[in-house]
């Protein structure tokens, strides 16, 4: 297939953050670049009808193929998450801080039911307006903050407790 100039200065350019959103959507690195180079590769196909607004296109694209996979995720077993790694220690570097940090937000944000999660990513991540976010995931503004609201809520109750949780295991 060949790729029009402006297609790979866009993908170029916004790539990164592109991946970021899916990989919030997801909650899964690997997911995350399979969602956006399936992406990539429809917004690719329609380039010429879509070149004005790219980054709303795949957008729209990875939030509809993170609903598909999380339809996909219920009909197959769960898997079980690998033990925690015991040689990792808090505190050691400033840099294991802040990935320990965006580990817990992470876990949090997986936590949150899939339009809360969605809402909260595309607000706050992507730095969407109220009416922008509704339009994307196609509902109206005030489902938007009444989502936002109780996502923000749950976030808080699930930092806080992660929280305590390290303190009490300092302590011990």
């Amino acid at each position: 297939m060949r790729v029009d100039a402006s297609f790979t200065d866009f993908v170029t350019a916004r790539s990164t953050a592109l991946l970021r959103t899916a990989y919030l959507l997801t909650g899964d690195r690997g997911h995350a670049e399979d969602l956006l180079q399936t992406a990539l590769l429809r917004a690719a196909r329609r380039w010429r009808s879509v070149q004005d607004a790219p980054e709303a296109y795949v957008r729209r694209i990875l939030v509809n193929l993170s609903h598909d996979r999380r339809r996909l995720l219920f009909r197959r077993p769960r898997e079980a998450p690998l033990p925690p790694d015991p040689d990792l220690v808090r505190g050691a570097d400033a840099g294991l801080e802040r990935v320990a940090e965006r580990d817990s937000v992470v876990a949090a944000l997986a936590a949150l039911p899939v339009r809360q999660r969605q809402v909260i990513v595309l607000r706050y991540f992507e730095d969407l307006s109220v009416d922008q976010t509704a339009e994307l995931l196609r509902c109206t503004p005030g489902t938007v903050k009444s989502h936002a609201s109780r996502a923000l809520s749950r976030l808080r109750e699930l930092l806080a407790a992660d929280e305590s949780e390290e303190v009490s295991c300092v302590h011990r």
